[in-house]
C-alpha cells in the first residue's frame, strides 16, 4: 500500500511508522520504502519495521530498480508500505505515477484538525482525480477526540475504507529541524515514540490488510565484481548519515569490503583504497570535525596518492577550507578543495540531477541550505530533469569526487563503481 496525501506536513511518515510497528507488533512481516530521494524519513521506517528501507522513484532508481525491490520484498512480507512524497499528485514522478505504473493501492492521509465532513469530499476529489488510480482507503491525522474520528469516518463514501486515525498530541510528533525529521538515531526514545504511535494507531485502527498486489521478476544483470578486494572506508555517524542502503549494498555486490569510521568519535581514517564521505550534518559538529587534525592530513595524503575518494553534500563541505553555520560560527575543515561554504537561511537547492562524467551518466539528487564557493573549474554540472533550476557543479582533484549531489549507484553500477576503482 502506498501512504500519500494531499499536501506535505498531512503526516505521512507518522502514519506509516504507526502502521509498520502496530503490524510488527500484531506478528506480520513488514517491509517499507519511501517514495523519491530522501534520507530521513526512512531512517524512521526502518526504525518501526525492523527492516532496511529503499528508496523508491522511477526516474532516479528507474523502473526496473523499482520492480526488482518490490518483488524480492514481496518473497518475504506479509505487508508492503511505501510512503509516498509531497502531495499524492506533486513532482514528476509524481507518488500517484508510481502507484499507478506499479498497481499499488493508495493511502490517503489527510490532516483532519480543522475539519468534519468536507474529509470526506477532500478523500472524494483525491479518489477521482485520475482515473486508473486505485484508492483503497483514507486515515486521519491529528484527531481531536473518538467523536471527531467517528464524524470523519462518516464523511467517507462506501468505496472507500476507513483505515485509522492518530490524535492531536506533541507526544506523537516526529522533532524536525532544517532538513526534515531529526534522524531517527540522534533520538534516545525513537522506539518509545514508535510503541506510542502504535498504540494510538491501535484505538480507531482498521484490521483488514489492503487487497493483494502481484509483482513479476524484472529481468536483471548481475554486478561485475570490479572492486573485489577494494577496501572502502566509508564516514558514518551523526555527522555523514545519508546513505542510500542500495548504494552499500551494490558496493558490496562488487565485492568491495566496507569499513565504517566515525570522525566524530575520533577514528582513524582505516587503511583503505578508497574513500567516501557521504552527506549529513558537518554544519552540526564543527567543533569536533574541525578538531581532527589527523584525519585532516590522512585525507588529503589519500588524495595526493592519487586513490579514489567521494564527497558528496556534506562530504563536500568537509573537504573545503572552512564551513560556517548558521549563525556565522566558522570552523577549520579538511582543506582537500580550496574554497568555503555557509550554511544559509533559506534553501538553497532542491531536486533531481543526472550527471555526466567520464564514467558515466549518474542520477541521483540535491538537498541543502548551504551555499559554497569553491576555487576550482568544475569537472561537470548536473542538468534537471524537470528543467529545474538547479544544476550542481561537480569537482575533481585527481582521483578525489566532490559535489552537492548525493548520487543512486544503481542508476548506472559500471559508472559507480569506477569511482571507487584504484
Amino acid at each position: 500500500m502506498l501512504v500519500s496525501a494531499p499536501a506535505s506536513g498531512q503526516g505521512k511518515t507518522s502514519v506509516t511508522a504507526a502502521l509498520a510497528r502496530w503490524h510488527t507488533k500484531q506478528g506480520r512481516r513488514v517491509r517499507v520504502f519511501k517514495t523519491g530521494p530522501d534520507f530521513l524519513d526512512p531512517m524512521v521506517l526502518e526504525r518501526a519495521a525492523g527492516t532496511s528501507a529503499y528508496q523508491l522513484d522511477l526516474w532516479m532508481c528507474g523502473e526496473a530498480d523499482v520492480r526488482r525491490r518490490l518483488f524480492d520484498a514481496a518473497a518475504d512480507a506479509d505487508l508492503i508500505l511505501v510512503e509516498g512524497v509531497m502531495g499524492l499528485f506533486d513532482g514528476a514522478p509524481s507518488s500517484a505515477d508510481l502507484a499507478q505504473q506499479l498497481g499499488l493501492p493508495v493511502m490517503a492521509v489527510i490532516d483532519g484538525s480543522a475539519m468534519a465532513q468536507t474529509f470526506g469530499a477532500l478523500a472524494c476529489g483525491l479518489a477521482a482525480y485520475r482515473e486508473g488510480l486505485s484508492m483503497y482507503g483514507v486515515a486521519a491525522n491529528r484527531i481531536g477526540s473518538a467523536y471527531h474520528a467517528q464524524l470523519l469516518k462518516e464523511s467517507l463514501p462506501a468505496s472507500l475504507q476507513w483505515l485509522g486515525a492518530l490524535p492531536r498530541e506533541d507526544a506523537l510528533a516526529l522533532p524536525e529541524r532544517h532538513l526534515g525529521l531529526i534522524a531517527a538515531g540522534e533520538l534516545g526514545d525513537i522506539d518509545a515514540r514508535l510503541d506510542a504511535l502504535a498504540e494510538a494507531w491501535s484505538t480507531h485502527a482498521a484490521t483488514a490488510l489492503p487487497p493483494p498486489v502481484s509483482f513479476e521478476a524484472p529481468a536483471s544483470e548481475p554486478v561485475a565484481p570490479l572492486l573485489q578486494g577494494v577496501r572502502i572506508a566509508v564516514a558514518r555517524d551523526a555527522a555523514f548519515c545519508f546513505i542510500y542502503p542500495a548504494n552499500l549494498d551494490l558496493l558490496s555486490a562488487a565485492g568491495a569490503e566496507l569499513q565504517f569510521f566515525s570522525p566524530l568519535a575520533g577514528d582513524a581514517l582505516p587503511d583503505c583504497d578508497a574513500v567516501w564521505l557521504p552527506g549529513g550534518y558537518p554544519e552540526l559538529h564543527l567543533a569536533a570535525l574541525s578538531q581532527r587534525r589527523d584525519l585532516h592530513a590522512a585525507l588529503r595524503a589519500h588524495r595526493d596518492a592519487g586513490k579514489p575518494m567521494l564527497a558528496e553534500c556534506g562530504g563536500l563541505l568537509f573537504t573545503l577550507d572552512s564551513l560556517a553555520d548558521r549563525d556565522g560560527n566558522e570552523a577549520t575543515m579538511a582543506g582537500l578543495l580550496s574554497g568555503r561554504a555557509a550554511l544559509q537561511p533559506r534553501l538553497a537547492a532542491l531536486g533531481l540531477q543526472n550527471v555526466e562524467m567520464p564514467e558515466g551518466a549518474l542520477r541521483g539528487h540535491t538537498f541543502h541550505y548551504a551555499r559554497a564557493w569553491i576555487d576550482a573549474e568544475p569537472l561537470a554540472h548536473a542538468t534537471n530533469p524537470n528543467q529545474g533550476p538547479c544544476q550542481e557543479a561537480v569537482y575533481r582533484d585527481r582521483r578525489l569526487t566532490a559535489s552537492f549531489v548525493h548520487f543512486y549507484f544503481p542508476s548506472h553500477p559500471q559508472a559507480a563503481l569506477q569511482l571507487f576503482l584504484p
